[in-house]
């Protein structure tokens, strides 16, 4: 294996320990957030999150406006999408992660804390993630990708400014300044936010993980002979890469996502166990099971059409300033809401 390549892996498991470990610490998670501000009147983890994509896309902007990472090579970043099945795919995986109690990112540090719940939520998610990828289900996602696919002079807020003709470093920093300050403004105008350090931390702290995912890829494994491919913070189809590697070690090669995936799990393991944290946990039972396994189908499914989830897209998506990731995540935060308010409610389940 080439330097750069090792280098590459190295610096994903270590992004991923952090994530980990800062996942657990401050229970970082987009379906916490939305819970605890649509039905539990808390807004203070929901800035977490709106902090954490400020910080992202301040960040991997500086990274490309100074030519250190072409986010233009990201499979967020394309000319032709299909803008029904990227909302589609967010509505799915939206849904999902309310009936599994949180998303694939959060499955893998709860799954490091003891809790085997995520267990189930991983391996299902992993295995309709390959199905829809590549498997029984992939040729739906095609047709439908196919029929419905545009291909567009602007993908992404600044060529969209561009266009109006604005010079593209303007058009850069008016679309990332716009964005920035707004979720900044939003984030800092709870007082309760304000008071919790630990989560102003770990918004800063995922946010700067992004844009190190980006420079690790873009930048530190830029290799003309051996590129990798320039990603960051994504879980859908690493944890559905991560369970075929683990199964097919010989026939695989390592790489960035699959080195992030366990980088999560140890991280939150080694945190927990440190605070004493450590619990083991199952299900309450088999309707609470059955639930919880069916979200996580409808994640790994929605995810793979979304080109993401409520981190590949909510936050590393969203750090390109791609339209393609506004449309995925509109999707996501529809059918979380669904899955918390409405008619289609997730119901709670009673203590067995």
């Amino acid at each position: 294996m080439e330097a750069s390549a090792q280098l590459v892996i190295l610096a994903g498991l270590a992004i991923g320990l952090v994530y980990g470990a800062v996942g657990l610490l401050s229970g970082f998670c987009l379906m916490s957030s939305m819970r605890g501000w649509l039905a539990e009147g808390d807004g203070r983890l929901v800035r977490t999150y709106a902090l954490a994509i400020a910080v992202a896309i301040a960040a991997s902007q500086l990274l490309a406006g100074n030519g250190m990472v072409d986010l233009g090579k990201t499979i967020y970043l394309q000319q032709t999408f299909s803008v029904p099945a990227l909302f589609l795919g967010g509505l799915l995986f939206g849904y999902g992660m309310v009936l599994s109690n949180g998303c694939g990112s959060r499955a893998l540090v709860l799954l490091g804390r003891g809790n085997l719940r995520s267990f189930v939520v991983v391996i299902v998610l992993a295995i309709a993630a390959q199905m829809t990828l590549k498997g029984l289900i992939a040729p739906a996602r095609i047709a439908l990708v196919q029929a419905s696919q545009t291909t567009v002079n602007a993908n992404s807020l600044p060529s969209l400014l561009a266009t109006l003709g604005l010079a593209e470093p303007l058009s850069r920093a008016l679309a990332a300044a716009v964005i920035i300050v707004a979720l900044v403004l939003f984030a800092l105008a709870h007082p309760g936010f304000r008071r919790a350090p630990g989560q102003v931390a770990a918004g800063v702290i995922v946010g700067l993980l992004v844009a190190a995912g980006w420079f690790v890829t873009g930048y530190l494994g830029a290799d003309d002979f051996n590129p990798v491919a320039v990603t960051s913070l994504t879980f859908i189809a690493p944890i559905a890469d991560a369970l075929q590697y683990a199964m097919l070690s010989t026939g695989l090669t390592l790489n960035f996502g699959i080195a992030t995936v366990a980088g999560v799990f140890a991280g939150s393991l080694a945190t927990a166990l440190a605070t004493g944290r450590f619990k083991l946990e199952g299900y309450s039972s088999p309707r609470h099971m059955l639930r919880s396994g069916g979200g996580a189908a409808l994640m790994g499914i929605g995810g793979v059409m979304a080109f993401g989830c409520s981190i590949g897209q909510g936050l590393t998506g969203m750090s390109t300033l791609a339209l393609g990731s506004f449309v995925a995540v509109a999707g996501i935060l529809l059918g979380t809401t669904a899955g918390l308010r409405g008619s289609l409610r997730v119901q709670p389940l009673a203590v067995a």
